[in-house]
């Protein structure tokens, strides 16, 4: 039986999704549709499917869920929370300027900035290897990572989502393709990672780019830019705040420090809206 489901294209810095109210319609997803949704030539082209639910628990506006392209569902994602206040403001399911909302990684708080942009708090970062979950005696400002013969010291976190971060002399050159799936990949990354490649360029200004498990390398990783500012911080080479500039554009990104909860600012656009018969 054919579903006919309304979506909203949106982006956050190039990192698309569909976004659909599962609250107006019922919808129940397969990993195949998500997979034909997600698909640029057959679909309609995502990095990510979002699904907007009613709550399920006091105290919380609503709960979202998260779909990569690949039809496997994620815990966090930093652009699709901005996008997600965009779509519940533009669709009048609610007039609130902040939000709490459940995720399967926990709640997030976003917030629609007076000039558009939306911040999000992405949560404290998790730096104990078992939690990342990351495959090490114990937490180090950076770890030898071994791939195929040759070391490279990379900075691990988690976001909600595993991160590896691998700091460049020239992000341009930097080997994303080939490298970036290894990493992705890395048996010492039980759950896979996120794999960024980061320069810094001063105290305040970090460039970035990120090979995303289970996407490729996207136009802008809102999770990547923040595991990116809490290595970075880590070790001394920034100040609490930074603008990350990814391919897409630029995140502002501020943390305090370990214990304590970073906070994202970027733009959240709505594309189209549509329909698709699944």
């Amino acid at each position: 039986m054919a579903m006919h489901l309304k979506f909203t294209k949106m982006h956050g810095l190039g990192n698309d999704f569909v976004v659909i109210n599962a609250i107006s319609q019922a919808v129940a997803l397969t990993s195949e549709q998500i997979r034909f949704l997600a698909d640029r030539h057959f679909g309609v082209g995502c990095d990510q499917v979002l699904l907007v639910e009613s709550a399920r628990s006091k105290g919380v506006d609503f709960a979202y869920r998260i779909y990569n392209a690949d039809g496997g569902e994620v815990e966090q994602c930093g652009n699709g929370a901005r996008c997600f206040m965009r779509f519940v403001r533009d669709q009048g399911l609610s007039a609130k300027n902040e939000l709490v909302v459940e995720t399967m990684y926990g709640v997030i708080r976003p917030r629609l900035e007076q000039d558009g942009q939306v911040t999000v708090s992405m949560g404290v970062p998790r730096l104990l290897p078992q939690d990342i979950p990351f495959l090490a005696d114990q937490e180090a400002l950076s770890y030898a990572l071994e791939v195929e013969g040759k070391t490279y010291q990379i900075g691990a976190v988690s976001m909600g989502n595993p991160h590896a971060v691998l700091q460049v002399e020239d992000v341009q050159r930097a080997p994303v393709s080939t490298l970036g799936p290894l990493i992705e990949r890395h048996a010492r990354f039980p759950r896979g990672a996120n794999a960024g490649f980061m320069r810094i360029v001063d105290r305040a200004n970090i460039e970035l780019r990120v090979f995303e498990r289970g996407a490729g390398e996207t136009l802008a990783c809102g999770s990547g830019a923040c595991a990116a500012m809490v290595v970075a911080r880590l070790r001394g080479q920034v100040d609490d705040k930074v603008t990350v500039a990814l391919p897409g554009g630029r995140l502002q990104i501020a943390w305090r420090g370990a214990g304590e909860e970073v906070h994202m600012t970027g733009p959240a656009v709505s594309v189209y809206e549509g329909e698709i018969e699944l």
